[in-house]
């Protein structure tokens, strides 16, 4: 078996969630970090156990001849380095959001078209154990047809959240706010469970408000106001006839259980965090939670990002091993994900609905 040489752009905190899950791969070598911060780089380094570290990307890739990069960068910077990085003949996984625009994802598609090399983004929720038994439930047609949906993700980001970056808080960097960075996971896996439709074709119009209602009159530490939503909520209508209704906070006291309901012809679905129950009319019951066994040591890191990163990034190199796209590509979640995103800004930017 071929091992591919691996590096890592970006070692902030999210970058153990790929870090350590790309060293455990049998087909990976993992041989440099990359940080515009060299002691970050370091620290991320002696974690991975690799010995090069670099503040160019580029020559990173150039010098070390890899063939995969993780990017764990602001989100203003996800589309530019993608691409780059597929121009350089590497294949690229990539953290959530895709991108902050339309344009930039279309671009990272493209380049990943036109390069031949795969282009993978995080959305590890997918994989909880949760959400598997759901999809089951749903795809097998033993709860019918969904008639509506809701989420509700709150959480906590104190004032210091935006404060201490750089970068967190403007539309300009970060693409938004709890939308994009907060709730985009549990909208996605709710929606997901909707069926989006190979190309998004299912999804019909959003109709949102955002608000920011408790981090108004803050600057980051470039001294740009912070001025993205700390507060949404919204209605996605599916083609086929789901009303999907979300709300999300990110000023509570603590980041609490995201939940997620489905009301079905024959039952309902609950979801809290990674588990499911799903409820038949017929009185009976599934229940899924996580595996105590099924655990990962990332090196620390927030509760609720689970083991599903893992393997998010099993398949990922697994699909690379059999030549073939990963579940969850970057033309997928153009079509998808991406594009409703989008839409619920245009929407609560505009206060007008917006057409899918």
């Amino acid at each position: 078996m071929k091992k591919l040489k691996v590096g890592i752009i970006g070692c902030g905190r999210i970058s153990p969630f790929h870090g350590m899950p790309a060293k455990a791969q049998e087909n990976v070598n993992l041989v440099a970090c990359c940080d515009l911060k060299i002691e970050r780089a370091k620290e991320k380094a002696k974690l991975f156990g690799c010995k090069k570290t670099y503040t160019d990307y580029e020559e990173m890739i150039t010098k070390e001849k890899l063939d995969v990069v993780h990017i764990c960068l602001p989100h203003y910077l996800h589309s530019p380095v993608t691409v780059r990085a597929l121009e350089l003949g590497c294949h690229v996984l990539t953290e959530k959001p895709m991108a902050i625009s339309m344009e930039q994802a279309k671009k990272m598609v493209d380049a990943a078209k036109k390069t031949g090399k795969t282009l993978g983004v995080i959305f590890q929720n997918r994989y909880n154990a949760g959400s598997q038994l759901v999809k089951k439930c749903l795809d097998s047609g033993l709860l019918g047809k969904i008639k509506a949906a809701k989420c509700s993700v709150t959480w906590c980001r104190t004032p210091e959240y935006y404060t201490k970056s750089d970068w967190k808080g403007t539309w300009e960097m970060e693409g938004g706010g709890a939308i994009i960075d907060q709730a985009i996971h549990t909208i996605d896996l709710m929606c997901w469970l909707i069926g989006y439709g190979e190309n998004g074709e299912n999804l019909d119009y959003v109709d949102v408000s955002i608000a920011n209602r408790d981090h108004h009159n803050l600057h980051n530490t470039t001294g740009a106001l912070i001025d993205v939503e700390d507060a949404a909520d919204g209605l996605i209508v599916f083609k086929n006839g789901v009303k999907a209704s979300f709300w999300c906070m990110n000023y509570y006291s603590f980041d609490d259980k995201v939940e997620i309901d489905l009301d079905c012809e024959r039952g309902s679905v609950k979801i809290i965090a990674e588990e499911a129950r799903v409820t038949l009319n017929d009185g009976r019951e599934f229940i899924a939670k996580p595996d105590p066994n099924d655990t990962f040591d990332y090196g620390g890191g927030p509760s609720y990002w689970g083991a599903s990163h893992t393997k998010q990034i099993d398949d990922f190199y697994a699909s690379l091993d059999e030549g073939e796209q990963p579940e969850i590509n970057g033309d997928l979640i153009y079509g998808t994900t991406h594009k409703m995103i989008m839409a619920l800004y245009k929407s609560g930017k505009t206060k007008k609905v917006v057409k899918l």
